[in-house]
């Protein structure tokens, strides 16, 4: 919806009168990283106004709104991320105050877990960047690792600092119900992610695309293979307490979600009502049969499904809160 703010412009000098700013106030707003994951949303909803917000990317300097709905495009990385969420977040262009968050994008998944093009709903969202980290070829001969939590002084240790952000626990009741609410949805394949999935001998990576409520890990690093997902299983059972179920891995959330908590600290936005979903573009690990390097360059046909599922499972929340507004007004229903 549209609303007045009471800020009024100067006088224009030229005209002898006084414009107001419109403020949108969305009941949702989708938060993607690049054009590839923003473009599902631009092409099948009717988002015809246009939303500028200084101190946005100059690729991506508006919000695309109705009514209802806003897709916003923070570009990729922490640094992008957070800046850009900072920006709506304290701008006078969106008022965010009841508005639900939904963060849809593409990530690495494990096989564990997931496949390629299958979404999942996140409870825990953790950090995976912010840690002591070793070269590889000067770990000490009795450690298994150089990956070292904050302040410590060898794997396995606890953590000695922390730097506040390393973990963000969402609100599980809306994490379950959007995974109820979008289980059904019909989701693309592809043959060539169907022909790619065949060589892992994982149960989930062998099926077609699904929903389901697992958890993500954060870091600016794009990196891949068993031994570094290793790393990352084990950053998550440590920040989670055990309860976190590591499943797919991206580059922005922690600093999203850092960014939007802030403005929740301020008043300004609702912690309840963030979801963040991700789907499998690609494994975070090699198959049996490859090197970690030729499952990093190869053309697993995940990218199509997983950037038009993020569409089409998040989408489906999206729908059930615009259309049922009265149950959802107030939180999220029971």
């Amino acid at each position: 919806m549209l609303r007045m703010t009471a800020a009024i412009a100067p006088l224009l000098l030229c005209a002898g009168a006084a414009t107001a700013q419109q403020q949108v106030d969305p009941k949702v707003l989708v938060v993607t990283m690049f054009g590839g994951e923003a473009a599902p949303w631009l092409e099948n909803l009717d988002l015809s106004q246009e939303v500028t917000v200084p101190g946005l990317p100059e690729d991506f300097p508006a919000l695309h709104c109705n009514d209802d709905v806003c897709v916003m495009t923070t570009a990729m990385g922490f640094a992008n991320a957070a800046s850009s969420l900072s920006a709506v977040v304290y701008g006078d262009a969106v008022d965010l105050t009841d508005s639900y968050v939904l963060i849809a994008g593409i990530a690495g998944v494990d096989p564990e877990h997931g496949t390629l093009g299958s979404a999942h709903w996140a409870r825990f969202v953790a950090d995976a960047g912010l840690r002591h980290q070793i070269d590889p070829r000067e770990v000490p001969e009795d450690w298994d690792t150089g990956s070292i939590p904050l302040g410590a002084s060898e794997p396995g240790s606890d953590a000695g600092w922390t730097a506040g952000t390393e973990l963000f626990e969402l609100n599980a009741t809306l994490a379950n119900r959007a995974a109820e609410i979008s289980k059904d949805v019909e989701l693309m394949d592809s043959q060539t992610a169907g022909d790619y999935r065949s060589a892992y001998d994982q149960e989930a990576a062998q099926r077609a695309p699904f929903v389901s409520v697992c958890d993500t890990v954060s870091g600016d690093t794009y990196w891949h293979g068993e031994m570094i997902a290793e790393d990352v299983e084990a950053t998550m059972e440590r920040l989670s307490g055990g309860e976190g179920t590591y499943c797919t891995t991206q580059m922005e959330d922690n600093a999203t979600l850092t960014a939007l908590s802030r403005g929740a600290k301020a008043g300004l936005v609702d912690m309840s009502r963030v979801a963040v979903l991700r789907t499998g573009s690609n494994f975070d690990r090699s198959a049996p049969d490859q090197t970690a390097a030729e499952s990093l360059a190869a053309e697993s046909g995940g990218y199509g499904p997983a950037t038009e599922n993020a569409y089409r499972v998040g989408n489906a929340l999206v729908e059930e809160i615009v259309s049922n507004w009265d149950a959802w007004s107030d939180g999220v229903p029971e």
